[in-house]
C-alpha cells in the first residue's frame, strides 16, 4: 500500500495540477496522512528547478495549516485524536508526549524538524495536552520551513541521483522512521520514569 501510495503521489507530482496537490498531501500529512510531502516535493523540485523555492513555500504552508488542524482535533475532539493515534500506530503517544512537554516545552514541537515523531503525532498531542496555540504555530512555521526548504536545498544541490535512491529505499527508510519513533517514545517515557 506505502508504494501504492508512494507512485500515486509522483504522478500527480508530474501533473498540471501538482502545486495544488502539493498543499494538500502537506495539509493532510499533518494529522493522518502515511507519507510525508517530501516524497512529493523533490520529484517536483527535479522536474521543475525554477519553481523550486514556491514550492517549498506551499509545502511548508500546507504542513502549518494542516498542524492547525491537527491541534483542534486534538484539543476539541478528544475520542477522534485518540482514534487518529491508534490507527497510526501511535496509541499511547498522549503520557509520554505531555510528560516530554512539561520538561522541553516547544522543544518537542522542534522535533518535528527531525523524522524523529511523525509530526501529526506532534500536532494532535499538542491539542490534547493544551499546549499554547501561537507557541505551536510559531515553533511549526520554524520548524516545517526549515524542513522543507532544506530538502528544496538539498535536492537542487544534488540534483536527479536522489530520486532512484529514494524509490529503492522506500521501504529502509519508512522502516527506519518507524524504529526511530517508537525509540524517540521510549526514550521519552524512560525519561519519564526517572
Amino acid at each position: 500500500m506505502l508504494r501504492r501510495l508512494y507512485m500515486w503521489m509522483m504522478r500527480q507530482a508530474g501533473s498540471r495540477h501538482a502545486t495544488r496537490a502539493l498543499f494538500c498531501i502537506a495539509f493532510a500529512e499533518s494529522s493522518f496522512f502515511p507519507i510525508p510531502p517530501d516524497a512529493m516535493l523533490v520529484p517536483m523540485v527535479l522536474a521543475d528547478p525554477n519553481r523550486a523555492w514556491r514550492n517549498a513555500a506551499v509545502c511548508t504552508a500546507g504542513s502549518v495549516i494542516g498542524g492547525m488542524l491537527g491541534y483542534y482535533i486534538g484539543f476539541n475532539l478528544e475520542p477522534v485524536a485518540h482514534w487518529i493515534l491508534t490507527l497510526t500506530g501511535h496509541p499511547e503517544a498522549e503520557a509520554p508526549i505531555q510528560a516530554a512537554f512539561a520538561k522541553y516545552g516547544v522543544g518537542v514541537i522542534l522535533l518535528g524538524l527531525l523524522p524523529v515523531l511523525p509530526y501529526k503525532l506532534i500536532t494532535i498531542t499538542t491539542g490534547l495536552v493544551h499546549f499554547s496555540l501561537w507557541q505551536f504555530v510559531l515553533a511549526s512555521c520554524v520548524t516545517r520551513s526549515t524542513r522543507f526548504f532544506g530538502v528544496t536545498a538539498l535536492v537542487k544541490r544534488f540534483g536527479p541521483g536522489l530520486l532512484p535512491i529514494i524509490e529503492r529505499r522506500l521501504a529502509l527508510v519508512g522502516g527506519l522512521l518507524l524504529a526511530a519513533a517508537i525509540l524517540a517514545v521510549a526514550a521519552i517515557e524512560l525519561g519519564h520514569h526517572r
